[in-house]
């Protein structure tokens, strides 16, 4: 059974906010606004998106989504 996965979307820009929050959006695989990344449901991503809440939106991961990143990375 594959691991549950978190999409990441940046829906504010980090301009103007401190050094911390713009390094935890880099961190997260971020670049801008509109940028998403698929990243695994785990207590440290869990802990850097609750960093920059107001930054970023949050979903569950489709399958199809799932299957495309791993394609991907192949």
């Amino acid at each position: 059974m594959a691991e549950k996965m978190l999409k990441v979307t940046q829906v504010r820009s980090d301009l103007g906010h401190v050094a911390r929050n713009r390094g935890t959006i880099r961190a997260l695989g971020l670049d801008r606004i509109g940028d998403s990344n698929l990243l695994p449901d785990s207590p440290a991503v869990r802990g850097m998106i609750r960093q920059v809440s107001f930054l970023v939106e949050v979903a569950d991961a489709t399958p199809a989504e799932i299957e495309a990143a791993s394609k991907a990375a192949s």
